[in-house]
């Protein structure tokens, strides 16, 4: 029987949507998921849109939302922060240590995401071989896993002592180093916190979430998802 107070979830097993996959298994809490095939176009079916405008997953419905009201909200950050102020987990109480988090969160979803997104985008997807673009983003993506390494260098987690939102949201598009030109080898930091990470019980089920829906994508899925038809 269905949970009436079940936070609905709607995904797809790429970085952005196992941020939330793992979150809500660390959190242990009650949900549904619903796929959202990007390669066919089901982010812009009107009732998707209704929850989430800029037609991207993931997004989520709270059924118990603020004042118990229930409430729509997409944009992963927005979402990994939403979840960890509600249930007071993996968000550290110290302020320091909060805003910590915050601008790690924050990194990856103005800036590791985004720049990792390109150089997957200009070395495996684009119709056509754009040598500038390659580099560009090979370049900047060496640059930003070099950001990390050193932070994980100087504490255990992102925001210090204490997993956070910021590691969930980073630890998920680190993983992919291969298709980003990226040799892992000489970040060990990065090695030991992916490992530390991945041997967590909710991480590990949150990356199974949807797993059996990933299927390499035709050329017709492309242009779907990129804007070309």
């Amino acid at each position: 029987m269905s949970d009436p107070k079940a936070l609905q979830i709607y995904s797809w097993p790429t970085p952005n949507g196992q941020k939330v996959h793992i979150m809500v298994e660390e959190l242990g809490i009650p949900y549904e998921v619903h796929g959202v095939d990007i390669g066919k176009g089901e982010q812009f079916e009107p009732e998707f849109l209704k929850i989430s405008p800029n037609n991207k997953i993931p997004a989520i419905v709270d059924p118990d939302g603020p004042n118990g009201q229930a409430m729509s909200l997409f944009e992963s950050g927005a979402i990994l922060q939403y979840l960890a102020e509600k249930h007071g987990k993996f968000l550290p109480k110290d302020p320091l240590a909060k805003w910590a988090a915050m601008e790690w969160l924050y990194f990856q979803v103005g800036g590791f995401g985004p720049m990792l997104g390109q150089a997957h985008h200009f070395r495996k997807y684009a119709p056509e071989k754009v040598e500038y673009g390659i580099e560009r983003y090979t370049n900047e993506a060496n640059r930003l896993y070099k950001v990390v390494d050193k932070r994980l260098g100087e504490a255990d987690y992102l925001a210090g002592d204490e997993y956070s939102i910021a590691d969930i949201a980073v630890y998920t598009w680190s993983l992919n180093y291969e298709q980003e030109g990226v040799d892992i080898s000489k970040l060990p930091n990065i090695q030991r916190w992916q490992e530390t990470i991945g041997q967590r019980s909710g991480v590990q089920r949150g990356m199974e979430i949807l797993k059996d829906s990933h299927r390499e994508m035709s050329d017709e899925d492309k242009k779907v998802l990129f804007g070309q038809k």
